[in-house]
């Protein structure tokens, strides 16, 4: 599809009032790494589940950088991240990816600062700490058993460690956590599974299981993005094809599942004849996710017909995203950028409200459309 003015116009429209929401947040709450809203306010009290998601504000600050090379995000971005430096020792997540490669990981690339590529290898060195060598995987924070799909989308970190060490050792963990996931959490239809569970003594797998979907044998559309975007990241530092075919294969499983409005539901298996939020509960985040993610894949694939649908898809996703309906813009008083995102259903935790990680990668998606040469012909 070819954009039009008008839709260039939206994306810029958006990416202006993202960068509005972001400012007001740091003005008025400095210093604070919010993850979900409560009725449509950055919320500060309460379970947070688990810690990870400090790296999509400071994110959002290095996209508003890479855009606009405005030297007040450059200082904003600089001063989060710096607040997230003694997380490289975090041993209580398996989510230092999205804390580093979002926010360490452009600003060493913007300067080649080595003491800033010594803190994404030390915490790639540290998310290694998880690996279970019997079962071949990392680990959830749940426990030593337990495998998450959502490491997909932190194991590049490890990867991009190994590659700018020449450490054997660590990129083989990478690897075979990646073939793990593979073959026990991606199903043969390209659908997910959220966790997989293991015998911690023998390494055997026992069974698929999960905290956020509908059930242990659906889909969750959060987790089938993370797996989508997680491979598709793995293959651009890798060039190994055994990782793009099963990026392709969750994007068939995404694309050939979507609702008419393209941005899908909690969970693929949602019972849409029954309520919020166990039924039709849309999850904005995970369109945003998918949609990064697949306009990455559309210029990795080698099928020029796959190419044109993973980059339509992107963008109709994206420009459904900058409707009202789902873009804060025509809402007072909102305090997030995108409504209708899910954190955990099952907690009852950022349930239809704006979450950090839909906001980025909402932003991470426009950003590479609009600073993509080319992009709109």
């Amino acid at each position: 599809m070819t954009l039009k003015p008008e839709e260039i116009n939206k994306f810029e429209q958006a990416l202006q009032f993202a960068e509005k929401q972001v400012a007001a947040l740091v003005e008025k709450h400095p210093d604070f790494f919010p993850i979900y809203t409560v009725n449509g306010r950055w919320y500060h009290q309460g379970e947070l589940w688990t810690d990870w998601t400090g790296g999509f504000l400071a994110g959002m600050m290095w996209q508003f950088y890479l855009r606009t090379r405005e030297p007040k995000w450059w200082e904003l971005a600089t001063h989060y991240s710096r607040l997230l430096a003694h997380r490289k020792h975090d041993r209580n997540v398996h989510d230092l990816g999205f804390i580093f490669l979002n926010t360490y990981l452009p600003w060493y690339e913007l300067t080649g600062d080595q003491a800033l590529l010594d803190v994404l290898i030390t915490a790639g060195r540290t998310l290694a700490m998880r690996f279970q060598p019997k079962g071949k995987y990392l680990c959830s924070f749940i426990g030593p058993h337990s495998l998450f799909i959502d490491i997909m989308m932190n194991v590049p970190l490890i990867i991009f460690a190994a590659l700018k060490t020449g450490d054997q050792a660590l990129l083989e963990i990478g690897l075979a956590h990646c073939r793990t996931t593979r073959d026990y959490l991606v199903r043969p239809d390209g659908s997910t599974a959220h966790e997989g569970l293991f015998d911690v003594e023998t390494g055997q797998f026992l069974g698929q299981s999960t905290h956020q979907g509908l059930s242990p044998e659906s889909c969750w559309a959060r987790g089938l993005a993370w797996s989508m975007y997680g491979f598709s990241k793995v293959y651009a530092l890798t060039n190994n094809p055994e990782f793009l075919e099963v990026a392709e294969r969750n994007a068939e499983y995404w694309i050939t599942h979507l609702p008419e409005d393209k941005i899908p539901y909690w969970d693929f298996h949602a019972d849409l004849s029954q309520p919020p939020p166990w039924g039709r509960q849309k999850e904005s985040s995970a369109a945003a996710i998918a949609a990064s993610g697949l306009w990455d894949l559309a210029k990795q694939t080698q099928s020029p017909e796959r190419a044109i649908v993973y980059r339509n898809t992107a963008l109709v996703m994206l420009l459904a995203l900058c409707n009202p309906e789902y873009l804060a813009i025509e809402t007072p008083g909102w305090e997030g950028i995108l409504k209708h995102g899910v954190y955990h259903t099952r907690k009852n935790l950022g349930v239809d409200e704006s979450v950090m990680w839909g906001d980025y990668f909402f932003v991470e998606g426009l950003t590479k459309v609009v600073t993509s040469e080319g992009s709109y012909s």
